[in-house]
């Protein structure tokens, strides 16, 4: 097996059974029966295809692109210099890659390949947009856990591609105490609580990328800024008046460059700015990868297959 280049945060394994996975759903125990009823001299042809976005967005998938392909149609390839960066702006009709190799293998990867490309497409589009709309702001767009399952690798790599910046990855490697984990605890006791919960951290070894948590007030928020070793706190469905309250809070404080901000909760394309403007640093968009449309994108032959 060759060794596979991948983006940084996209775990090898991982990709590689997930790519399995979905060629496996396309071809079943039959394989591709349509292609299959080719006449013989088409079964052994070759070709080369664009890969052309059918209306305007963000692209994403060229760097891992050629590990598709080793994974779900290993003989095509991806033609020298001609695949778009990541994160290039393209309009309908513009050829993001070219593709050549084996007629039969193209067209049974097609589908499952454009499905990958299209999806990170959307989120890459969608980020960028929202990237966009904070711009010249102290605020940064971050993705959630809200990924599809099996996904979240490849997701995250999108969110990237558009722009934003990547939240924990899962459960194992950031600590977010919410308000689940607080549920029952009065706000006067917030701060004794998270600190005897900080103190329970059993892997001296391996410390977390970073410790946040939840505020559901501004005297929540005030109560965690007592609590050393918290990097972020996260204001959850907070007004922008409540944010900017929050934020002057932890300033008069002298928490600034210490303790970070977050925003989240029903944040949208159309309220985004105005939380940004509240001085937040960070703002928590879980749409960017549930909600994203698919890039639509097709695959058109160059010139007939010989």
């Amino acid at each position: 097996m060759r060794a596979m280049t991948l983006p940084e945060g996209i775990d090898v394994d991982r990709f590689r059974r997930l790519a399995a996975l979905a060629r496996e759903e396309d071809f079943g125990a039959a394989g591709d029966i349509t292609t299959a009823l080719l006449p013989a001299a088409r079964q052994t042809a070759r070709g080369t295809w664009n890969i052309v976005a059918r209306r305007a967005g963000r692209y994403c998938g060229t760097a891992i692109l050629p590990a598709l392909l080793e994974e779900l149609a290993p003989l095509v390839r991806v033609e020298p210099d001609s695949a778009a960066r990541d994160g290039a702006a393209v309009e309908p009709g513009t050829a993001v890659a070219r593709l050549s190799g084996p007629l039969v293998q193209m067209l049974a990867a097609e589908r499952v390949l454009l499905n990958f490309l299209q999806r990170l497409s959307g989120i890459a589009t969608v980020t960028r947009e929202v990237v966009e709309a904070v711009a010249r702001t102290p605020a940064k767009i971050y993705d959630t856990r809200k990924t599809t399952p099996g996904l979240r690798d490849l997701e995250k790599y999108a969110v990237r591609v558009g722009g934003g910046h990547n939240h924990r990855v899962g459960l194992h490697d950031a600590v977010l105490i919410k308000d689940n984990h607080l549920a029952g605890v009065p706000t006067e006791r917030l701060a004794h609580a998270v600190f005897e919960m900080l103190c329970g951290w059993s892997q001296p070894e391996r410390r977390p990328r970073f410790v946040e948590v939840e505020a559901d007030s501004v005297a929540a928020a005030r109560e965690l800024f007592k609590v050393v070793g918290i990097n972020v706190i996260l204001l959850d469905n907070f007004g922008p008046d409540a944010l900017r309250e929050a934020v002057s809070v932890r300033d008069g404080a002298g928490l600034r460059g210490k303790v970070e901000l977050e925003a989240s909760g029903g944040v949208t394309r159309d309220n985004v700015r105005r939380i940004a403007e509240t001085g937040v640093e960070r703002i928590a968009v879980g749409s960017l990868t549930h909600s994203a449309a698919a890039l639509d994108l097709g695959l058109d032959a160059v010139d007939s297959p010989s």
